[in-house]
């Protein structure tokens, strides 16, 4: 059930990227105001920004504003079920849905054994049904397969951040991009993919011309076109630009070796590293000017207060941990972590993926920033949720990418997918739809139908979406926000927390599920941070809704009149580490996992756009942002298209070892020569044949076991001049990013 409050405006954050924008919404109608309507005359709810809200100060984008016009759209309302993906949904109840899905999960577990189920969840959960979740996967089922798209987002990230301090999480908050002196963004389009973030940071540096900005990216985004100095570095040599700008600062001095000294362990292993890259051969490798990569090491080495972000363009590689652990040496070596304005911040993707690494929403992780390969760990949560110990399994379970290779072995007997579309966001997605279709039994929940993934599913599940269920949600600077149900969800669809507790009990694990409310599930969860980094023991829906959003680490001892809440991690330079020191890393860079060659010449990077959000289930049913991103494009070098033969909103075949896609040419410059990008919006629902991911290859780090999604080999073919529709688009979007 819902906290509905129809008439009265309502607080809450967006469900969109991992900024968590504070938005204040207001009813259709109001007493003596006329009631908003969207372009086909339907009621809609009214968003504007919350002043009050600490993140993001009354500010929001398009994305955030227009939230409330889908909620109506293409929703699922009941459940469906059929025997077979050859056949037609059938309107179902909820009594038949459940006994078919926990007649399946006994069956799977009895023949096959707990290793063959598998839950692939989402930041677009909120923290109660991340919790629910987990302990039904991990803790009843006897099952780690519980992962979720932070696998595909920012699994390096939380393996950098524990690789080096310790434990998982952000030190930083929003404040230091107010309060830095040089700002280093790696990997990330800020302005378009974290907008809010970004007009905060790009404030400060207007105001203060002594403040610098750094932007390595191939591409000149929006981000770039505001920075200093846009190194425009090739693919895959990000960890030779890092060691290239350690070294300079070792050699001109600028190290902070008191720090390095009493604060961290493995730096003579990252020195010889970095002796051995020479700026030069740095230089040439990433496709720079020497003097640009001077530039950016003088700066941050005369910088009192460095800030670094990144996002995809770094965590998604096979060599992404290394990749945040090359960044986070540079803030090492020269102490810039742990006060204000100065650390490393990785920008979270999803709304809630934050809550998810807290709740334990990775197949290698539990609730509490808790291994699953850590006996004592386990016993904990065995002991807290009144489990048999050694219920849990010592291994992680399998990865999303490890899940389709379990379809494909026949490894998999059960899948259940919930409030995200695999079947387009994932790696080389021919092979996924293929191993998808042949999944014996896949229950896929959602709030909208249709979606690519739904023609994939035997059983569909109606779920309740942001405005009609009530939780908690934590953004990229550990700011936890009640975000309370305010509206009916539609038909009879469920929260997420509501159907997993539903199942448990099915199953037989009544007294684990007992919970009345998301409150109950919230308030048993807390319990688990006790103590750990992450510890919210002292939150509670009633503490965040009397006194609003709450940082963490915020345990039951700082409740008290002022609320008084540490801001940044680490600022007593104790880390999280057996002997309190954060960890070196020394790296050599190994490049692309699928470099470019003579078959395959131009290297291929995929992205989002400001107005859209990830595969458009909600996105492409608003007519403001699906306006300003009608169609997909590729951008191309001026010199690489007239080479080709291949002119202004031509339609370019592109195709690598593992498909093909076409698109509409965009000739800019903004994109370096010998690379090209493609915009990652689009499944087979929403164009033809222009899905950016039947090209991207699924090779993944070592240590995150995220796959590179940022890049892979291609070759151009120009094959016909595009209608003039796709010419208007082009020209839209170029005035756009103008």
């Amino acid at each position: 059930m819902t906290n509905s409050n129809q008439t009265n405006s309502n607080k809450t954050i967006c469900p969109y990227c991992g900024v968590g924008c504070g938005l204040e919404v207001s009813p259709p109608a109001q007493k003596g105001k006329p009631t908003h309507k969207d372009g086909e005359g339907t009621p809609i709810w009214k968003v504007q920004g919350d002043r009050a809200h600490p993140s993001s100060l009354g500010k929001v984008c398009v994305k955030g504003a227009t939230v409330s016009e889908s909620l109506h759209k293409d929703r699922l309302k009941y459940p469906m079920m059929r025997e077979s993906l050859d056949q037609p949904f059938r309107r179902a109840t909820w009594d038949e849905a459940f006994d078919r899905i926990v007649q399946r999960i006994q069956i799977v577990r009895e023949t096959q054994g707990p290793n063959a189920l598998f839950l692939y969840g989402s930041g677009q959960f909120q923290t109660e049904d991340y919790y629910t979740a987990e302990k039904l996967f991990t803790g009843c089922l006897n099952s780690n397969n519980f992962d979720t798209n932070s696998r595909l987002c920012m699994s390096s990230a939380v393996v950098g951040y524990t690789q080096s301090f310790g434990s998982d999480g952000p030190p930083c908050c929003y404040e230091d991009l107010e309060l830095t002196d040089f700002a280093f963004l790696i990997g990330t389009n800020t302005a378009e993919c974290h907008p809010i973030v970004f007009n905060r940071l790009r404030q400060h540096h207007k105001k203060n011309p002594q403040v610098k900005m750094v932007v390595v990216d191939p591409r000149r985004t929006q981000t770039a076109e505001a920075a200093d100095l846009h190194l425009a570095i090739r693919p895959g040599t990000d960890i030779d630009l890092l060691n290239g700008i350690a070294h300079l600062l070792m050699r001109w001095g600028y190290i902070d070796a008191s720090f390095i000294d009493e604060c961290t362990s493995g730096f003579p292993a990252f020195a010889e590293v970095i002796q051995n890259t020479a700026p030069e051969l740095v230089a040439r490798t990433c496709g720079i000017r020497l003097d640009e990569l001077e530039q950016a090491a003088r700066w941050w080495g005369e910088s009192n207060r460095v800030l670094s972000l990144w996002s995809m363009g770094m965590n998604q590689s096979s060599e992404g941990t290394a990749k945040v652990r090359s960044l986070i040496n540079l803030h090492l070596m020269t102490g810039q972590i742990g006060k204000p304005g100065a650390g490393p911040f990785s920008l979270t993707g999803q709304p809630n993926a934050m809550g998810g690494r807290e709740a334990g929403g990775l197949c290698s992780i539990l609730a509490g920033y808790r291994s699953i390969s850590n006996p004592q760990h386990r016993a904990e949560v065995e002991q807290f949720w009144g489990i048999p110990p050694g219920s849990i399994q010592p291994q992680r379970g399998m990865t999303t990418v490890e899940m389709i290779r379990g379809l494909e072995a026949g490894q998999v007997g059960f899948l259940w997918i919930a409030a995200t579309n695999p079947a387009v966001s994932m790696p080389d997605i021919k092979r996924t739809q293929a191993a998808l279709r042949q999944s014996p039994f896949t229950v896929y929940q959602d709030a909208y139908y249709p979606t690519e993934t739904a023609q994939y599913a035997h059983v569909l599940l109606p779920a309740a979406q942001w405005s009609e269920k009530t939780g908690v949600m934590t953004n990229s600077e550990r700011v936890v926000t009640l975000c309370a149900g305010f509206r009916e969800p539609p038909g009879e669809a469920k929260a997420d927390w509501e159907i997993f507790a539903e199942v448990g009990r099915r199953l037989g694990f009544a007294d684990k599920f007992n919970f009345a409310n998301s409150a109950e599930v919230y308030g048993e969860f807390v319990q688990l941070t006790k103590g750990r980094p992450c510890d919210t023991s002292g939150l509670s829906h009633q503490l965040l809704a009397e006194h609003g959003p709450i940082q963490w680490p915020f345990s039951a001892d700082q409740v008290t009149p002022n609320f008084a809440t540490n801001k940044r991690l680490y600022t007593d330079f104790r880390f999280n580490t057996p002997d309190g020191r954060a960890r070196f890393g020394a790296y050599y860079s190994k490049g692309l996992a699928e470099p470019p060659n003579p078959d395959y010449p131009f290297v291929l990077t995929t992205g989002r756009l400001y107005g859209h959000w990830h595969t458009q289930t909600r996105t492409g049913r608003i007519p403001k942002t699906a306006k300003m991103h009608p169609d997909p494009f590729i951008e191309i070098h001026p010199r690489d298209a007239e080479k080709l033969g291949i002119s202004e909103g031509m339609s370019v075949e592109v195709r690598s070892p593992r498909g093909n896609a076409v698109f509409p040419a965009m000739i800019t410059e903004a994109i370096a020569r010998g690379t090209v990008f493609v915009p990652m919006h689009w499944g087979f629902l929403w164009a033809e044949n222009a899905e950016a991911n039947a090209l991207t290859h699924s090779e993944s780090c070592p240590d995150s076991l995220q796959p590179e999604l940022k890049a892979c080999a291609v070759q151009l073919v120009a094959i016909a001049q595009a209608e003039t529709g796709l010419l208007q688009t082009i020209s839209v979007t170029q005035q756009q990013r103008s």
